[in-house]
C-alpha cells in the first residue's frame, strides 16, 4: 500500500499525476501498481467537516463510505474486459477538486476453446433477474473483515479471468467471472467473509444455468455468489459469519462435473477474488 501526502503543485512519479491542489490531502491507494481484475481501494482522509467526496474513475462515480472521522473509502472494480493504460481519478469535495492518473496495467489472461452444440441450457428469465438485482445490492453496513477465506478445500480448476473461444469464435463480452473449485459432491462450501444471504436460487425455481445458488452480500457493494451447489443450508435474509457452513458442492446447472464456481462482485463487476483472499482489501 502505498500513503502519500501532497502539499502544494506537486507530481506523484510512476503511476499519479496531481493537478489544482490547494490543500492538504492525505490518500491511500491498493495495490499501488494495479492491474486488470484488481480491486482498487481509494482512501481519502479530508478535512474537519468536510462533506462525503463524490470520486469518479473514468466516466463512473462510485459510493464513497465513511472509515472514521474525516476518513473515507471508495473501491474501484476493474476486470479483464477493460483496457489498460492511464485512467483519470477525480475526487472532488466542498471546495477542491484534486485530478489523478492511475496506471493500471495490462494482464495476460489464459483461453480455452470450448464446442457446444446446440441442446445447451440457455437461463430463464427468472435467474437471469434475480442474480441481476442481486448484482445491483450497495448496503451501506460494512460485513466483512480482513482477508476473505478460501469458500472450498477443493484444488482450483479454472482461474478467474479465462477468455474463452465458442466454436471458434472469440467471446469478445465473456471472461471467466469466479474462481472454480474442483470437489467431491457434498463437500462443504463455506462463507469467506461475514454477510446477509440475499439470494437463494434453485434448480426446481428455474436456475437452469446457475444451478443451486446462494448470494452473500459482504456490504458497501461487495457480494459473493455460489453457483452448482447439491444442498443449500441457508435461507435469504439469514446473516452468516465467515467460515460458516453455507452448503455443499454440486453440479447443478450448467455443469460437467461436481465444482463450485465463487465469484466474487464489487459495485456490480466481476473482479478477481484471490486479492481478497491473499492481502484482504478494505
Amino acid at each position: 500500500m502505498s500513503n502519500w501526502k501532497l502539499n502544494g503543485w506537486g507530481i506523484l512519479v510512476g503511476w499519479l499525476l496531481l493537478s489544482f491542489p490547494t490543500e492538504a490531502l492525505e490518500i491511500k491507494i491498493n495495490p499501488d501498481n494495479p492491474q486488470l481484475g484488481d480491486t482498487v481501494s481509494v482512501t481519502i482522509e479530508t478535512d474537519p467537516n468536510e462533506a462525503t467526496p463524490r470520486v469518479t474513475w473514468g466516466e463512473e462515480n462510485y459510493p464513497v463510505f465513511a472509515v472514521r472521522n474525516n476518513q473515507y473509502r471508495v473501491l474501484i472494480p476493474t476486470t479483464p474486459l477493460d483496457d489498460s493504460g492511464k485512467y483519470p481519478l477525480t475526487i472532488q469535495g466542498e471546495n477542491t477538486v484534486r485530478n489523478f492518473l492511475v496506471w493500471l496495467r495490462d494482464r495476460s489472461f489464459p483461453t480455452q476453446r470450448l464446442w457446444i452444440s446446440g441442446n445447451s441450457l440457455s437461463a430463464t428469465e427468472i435467474e437471469l433477474d434475480r442474480v441481476a438485482r442481486f448484482k445491483e445490492l450497495v448496503t451501506p453496513e460494512k460485513y466483512w473483515q480482513g482477508a476473505f477465506l478460501r469458500p472450498n478445500q477443493g484444488s482450483v480448476s479454472t482461474i478467474f479471468g479465462v477468455r474463452r473461444y465458442y466454436n471458434g469464435e472469440f467471446a469478445e463480452n465473456y471472461y471467466h467471472k469466479g474462481v472454480d473449485y474442483a470437489a467431491p459432491t457434498g463437500s462443504p462450501v463455506v462463507a469467506p467473509a461475514s454477510g446477509k444471504i440475499e439470494l437463494v436460487g434453485t434448480e426446481s425455481e428455474g436456475f437452469n444455468v446457475h444451478g443451486n445458488t446462494v448470494g452473500i452480500d459482504h456490504g458497501q457493494g461487495v457480494l459473493s455468489i455460489f453457483l452448482h451447489l447439491n444442498n443449500i443450508n441457508v435461507s435469504e435474509g439469514e446473516m452468516v459469519k465467515a467460515g460458516q457452513k453455507i452448503g455443499t458442492v454440486g453440479s447443478t446447472g450448467a455443469s460437467t462435473g461436481p465444482h463450485l464456481h465463487w465469484g466474487l462482485y464489487v459495485n456490480g463487476q466481476a473482479v478477481d477474488p484471490s486479492p481478497w483472499r491473499f492481502k484482504g482489501v478494505e
